[in-house]
């Protein structure tokens, strides 16, 4: 399982992930403990904005853990170590086009350069072997399949419920008006790129084929995290208003520990093979 990653290649991606760490770090701190970062923000968008400083914290943890597991050259890691890049590039997106022009801003712009380019730099001087497969025994590659393909058709339709009924009626959606978004870029880049990904993965990964088990970790590890972060802005939400979240909350807890539990059985039970 070690030592199949190139040497150089791991520990340009451990500088990279310290790098991204800092900056989320100071990011996160800030818009958490220093008003000023979204003072511009409505309520819902800042209670949003604080959700995900705090799942971006959680990421960090989990960022240098796999590149630790990164400098010791682990594919596993490396599996885990995109994921978490996913999770980043998805959020500073978000970030650097729907939070008002502030402070934070040229931060949030590096975030996103220094992330996008470590993707970009991993995929495109990656030295796995071509020989080499992925073996995920049956019951681990289905269960992490559905979890998948169920996490994409469930958000999918619950964004698609929000989102054809404002259309027929020609009004913005509710949440939108709440947020004080003219779009919203979270059902932008879901319903195009994220949960379509999700479900051609799950799809793939239950066929046994070498892209979807490829991306299974990933998205796993994606969809853990971001849900940690909903549920984190539920809190928020709950603590602050008398919004009911709770059955929002409790529907994106279980999508958090499904995610977690199909996680830790699938990389338990994954390996590297050589192709025939």
């Amino acid at each position: 399982e070690r030592n199949i990653m190139d040497k150089k290649l791991s520990d340009k991606l451990v500088i990279a992930s310290v790098v991204i760490a800092v900056l989320v770090v100071i990011a996160s701190f800030l818009g958490l403990f220093y008003p000023g970062v979204y003072a511009q923000e409505t309520a819902n968008w800042r209670m949003q904005a604080q959700g995900q400083d705090i799942g971006n914290l959680l990421a960090v943890i989990v960022l240098l853990a796999s590149a630790y597991g990164l400098h010791r050259q682990s594919f596993k890691a490396y599996l885990v170590w995109i994921g978490v890049l996913f999770y980043l590039l998805y959020a500073y997106i978000v970030y650097a086009v729907a939070v008002h022009f502030g402070s934070l801003f040229l931060v949030y712009a590096a975030v996103l350069g220094v992330v996008f380019y470590s993707l970009l730099y991993a995929f495109i001087s990656n030295t796995i072997p071509k020989e080499t497969g992925i073996y995920a025994k049956a019951r681990a590659r289905t269960a992490a399949s559905y979890v998948l393909i169920g996490t994409g058709v469930l958000f999918a339709l619950l964004w698609l419920s929000e989102i054809i009924p404002a259309l027929i009626a020609g009004n913005p959606p509710a949440s939108l008006v709440e947020a004080g978004l003219i779009v919203n870029p979270i059902h932008a880049i879901d319903l195009s790129v994220v949960l379509p990904g999700m479900i051609i993965t799950g799809i793939l990964a239950k066929r046994g084929n070498f892209n979807g088990l490829f991306f299974v970790v990933p998205w796993l590890v994606f969809t853990a995290l971001m849900g940690a972060s909903i549920v984190a802005a539920m809190f928020i939400i709950l603590a602050s208003t008398t919004t009911n979240v709770i059955v929002p909350t409790l529907m994106v807890t279980v999508v958090v520990l499904l995610s977690i539990v199909a996680l830790y059985y699938f990389m338990a039970k994954i390996r590297l093979i050589k192709k025939a």
